[in-house]
């Protein structure tokens, strides 16, 4: 079975906040899957370095937009990697081999007549005497009445124009900007209707309902053709004669990075990046709510119209998560970074609460209180405790060798189940539920653990005492398997402690099984009830410090 996996490419205009994370974070736990399986997986992403968000911060900074991105690029992977994301290729999108890419495409597109020239009007700022990008143009959304942005209205998910907005004002001076005729280059989107309506058809199972709502909303509304060139400093160059002083359109250009990523790790590797396009591949893309119309629409639309085969299966697209019942603001400093939380906090611990929290269906929410009440209840109390008690049990009364040869028939039963559950539900992308199963087979075993009392058999029969401590060793060796998607380096460490040596494949561990205790420090450690109050002190603090200057 070959994999693909694409997660959604983070801005490199500011640093990751945890909603960035809890939108990504299954790609990684999907990669881990795969790979424990032997399939091959290829997961790729990178950071998007090319169009207005960058240029506004260089602009706000007085610096270049090259610095805003290599500084964000590297924070980004030193975060990921921080975080366990085991990323086959994470690139960038200034990079020579995604222009190159991105402008095969473009001409593709173009040659098959997929593009064509539209004289319209454009946003243009008298003031600063420029065409505006989508994002130097604010106002108000026609749908809804929210604030929005000149590409995307973030409240109702629309996908707009520059020109729909209402009490239209240029970002960078605040005046009211004019519209302007020019000519941009078109893709007949509308075209493709009924073929990405077929699409939404034959993935409804498998998209999530967010993404097949939004869409179906789209598709019924009826396709509009899209621009795909726009008068930009920073991206990639229209390869057209009569356009080469245009950039060509972000949202075209950064969903190109799937291929162009798979084709840099391809070359690099020397593998054939078709593998993992061809028909027959299951694809996988990870991203937020935000994003969805770009890959369920956007990108089918591109494949198709160069005749590429691997079409998006499953659409992993997660809610928003708020944070402490606020929407999360970057310009307002209301956010958790992520390079702040590595800080002070075991990355297991935020993949954790990030996974069983996750706004999979609905939004979901981060609080200090419930964020460190989880560690300390589930990591610490039933996970950890279920190790602890039983490695220093057994070593304790019967050392730190062991050998088991055979496991209770319920037990062996259970831990089965789990296997097959859980690697059925990360397949469908239902990762919070996963996990919850994972965390069910645990508190299974703890109370397994207190209604056979050990220790009180080992005073009856040390030797039935002895199997039962070793069945409950059975499941850990196999905890050790399964949290490791999720929990990686919880799952080294726990390997680790136990000396167990890796077993392939995504199944139960076979016996006999040969263990040796060499430690009994616990996984986990507890969190004091006292940084609640102080993490929530310092996120106040830091929003009213944001607020007063400005």
């Amino acid at each position: 079975m070959t994999v693909f996996i694409g997660g959604a490419w983070p801005y490199a205009n500011g640093s990751l906040h945890l909603g960035h994370i809890a939108a990504l974070l299954p790609g990684d736990i999907i990669a881990r899957y795969y790979r424990m399986k032997g399939e091959n997986v290829l997961y790729v992403s990178g950071s998007d370095c090319n169009g207005t968000p960058i240029g506004i911060r260089a602009s706000q900074e007085g610096t270049s937009v090259e610095e805003v991105a290599n500084r964000y690029h590297k924070e980004f992977l030193a975060c990921f990697q921080a975080l366990g994301f085991h990323y086959d290729e994470y690139t960038r999108t200034d990079h020579d081999h995604h222009h190159e890419e991105v402008q095969r495409i473009f001409t593709l597109l173009y040659e098959r007549g997929w593009l064509y020239e539209k004289e319209v009007e454009q946003v243009y700022c008298m003031n600063d005497r420029r065409f505006l990008p989508d994002r130097f143009v604010e106002g108000t959304c026609p749908v809804c009445g929210s604030k929005a942005r000149g590409d995307q209205c973030d409240n109702c998910s629309t996908v707009l124009d520059p020109t729909d907005l209402l009490d239209k004002s240029c970002k960078l001076c605040g005046q009211e900007p004019i519209l302007e005729k020019t000519k941009h280059l078109y893709f007949a989107l509308s075209k493709l209707q009924g073929r990405l309506e077929q699409l939404l058809n034959e993935h409804s199972g498998e998209w999530r309902e967010n993404a097949i709502q939004l869409t179906t909303r789209y598709l019924k509304e009826g396709l509009k053709d899209r621009p795909v060139t726009r008068d930009l400093e920073n991206g990639v160059k229209v390869p057209i004669e009569g356009y080469r002083d245009k950039k060509i359109y972000v949202w075209i250009e950064a969903v190109s990075g799937y291929l162009s990523a798979s084709k840099k790790w391809a070359s690099e590797h020397g593998y054939d990046w078709t593998e993992y396009w061809r028909e027959g591949t299951t694809s996988y893309y990870v991203h937020g709510k935000d994003n969805i119309p770009f890959h369920t629409i956007i990108w089918p639309a591109v494949l198709m119209g160069i005749d590429e085969p691997n079409l998006p299966d499953y659409i992993v697209s997660n809610e928003y998560l708020t944070l402490e019942k606020r929407k999360i603001s970057t310009s307002g400093n209301w956010a958790v970074w992520v390079k702040d939380l590595l800080a002070d906090y075991h990355p297991d611990t935020i993949r954790y609460f990030l996974t069983i929290n996750a706004p999979e269906k609905r939004d979901a929410d981060f609080s200090w209180r419930e964020f460190i009440y989880s560690h300390n209840s589930e990591l610490l109390g039933a996970f950890g405790n279920l190790i602890q008690r039983t490695v220093k049990f057994y070593e304790k009364e019967f050392g730190s060798c062991i050998l088991i040869e055979n496991a209770d028939s319920t037990v062996e039963g259970k831990v089965k189940e789990t296997f097959r559950s859980v690697g059925q539900l990360i397949e469908e992308g239902s990762i919070r539920q996963g996990l919850e199963e994972t965390f069910e087979l645990i508190r299974w075993t703890n109370k397994r653990f207190d209604e056979l009392k050990p220790w009180v058999v080992i005073k009856e029969n040390r030797e039935e005492g002895k199997r039962v401590l070793e069945d409950f060793l059975y499941v850990i060796g196999n905890l050790q398997k399964i949290i490791e998607p999720f929990l990686p380096f919880t799952a080294s460490k726990l390997a680790e402690q136990i000396s167990m040596s890796r077993q392939s494949g995504w199944n139960q561990v076979s016996l006999p099984l040969k263990l040796a205790i060499s430690h009994t420090s616990p996984l986990f450690n507890r969190i004091e009830l006292e940084k609640i109050e102080e993490e929530r002190e310092r996120l106040n603090a830091k929003s009213k410090e944001k607020t007063k200057g400005e």
